[in-house]
């Protein structure tokens, strides 16, 4: 089942709950749906941790906290998933996000020399910022939608696989039962 692998994975509610980083959100962050995972709240949780882990905005945690309070998903699962983009993948992230906002603005990429100056700041924002922006956006929202549905396919999937096997097993200890009652008769009319 879905739900037991992903809470294998998900951190104590109860720590979080009482952890200094909710506080900013008050009461919103204790409604005990934000930290209950079933179907829709795991679905739309993939979608709002996807989607913000593709922006270049810093917080990224803070900001999957407040749109799972927001849109009422699991709370934990939001938060971890922004960790798809690490120290480790966001210059993949962002060059690919900087090459598909270039092509969708038709906007030749330009070489890229980092420098810590004033200058290349106010540059950069005019040249390189957009595509960013753009790429990031589009990447965060096919990821979205992609988790979103790839969860609520898989979930649906591993519920029916649970019910056909309760069927068999059903049908399995029936049958089991009917040949118990047949050998019983079959029995007491051969002692007969």
């Amino acid at each position: 089942m879905p739900k037991k692998f992903i809470q294998r994975y998900l951190p104590d509610p109860s720590k979080l709950k009482t952890g200094k980083s909710l506080r900013i959100f008050g009461r919103l962050s204790q409604n005990t749906n934000l930290w209950y995972l079933n179907r829709r709240s795991a679905a739309g949780a993939f979608a709002v941790g996807l989607f913000v882990a593709f922006l270049p905005l810093p917080a990224h945690m803070l900001m999957a906290a407040g749109l799972a309070i927001l849109l009422r998903v699991n709370l934990p699962l939001s938060v971890a998933l922004v960790w798809i983009t690490n120290p480790i993948t966001i210059t993949p992230v962002m060059l690919a996000a900087y090459k598909i906002g270039s092509v969708l603005l038709q906007h030749p990429p330009q070489p890229f020399h980092f420098e810590w100056s004033f200058e290349w700041i106010r540059s950069g924002f005019t040249t390189v910022l957009p595509p960013i922006l753009v790429g990031s956006v589009l990447m965060g929202t096919v990821s979205a939608v992609v988790g979103y549905i790839t969860v609520r396919t898989l979930w649906r999937q591993a519920v029916r696989k649970a019910w056909r096997e309760r069927a068999h097993a059903r049908q399995v200890k029936t049958v089991a039962a009917k040949q118990q009652v047949l050998t019983v008769k079959h029995d007491t009319q051969g002692k007969e």
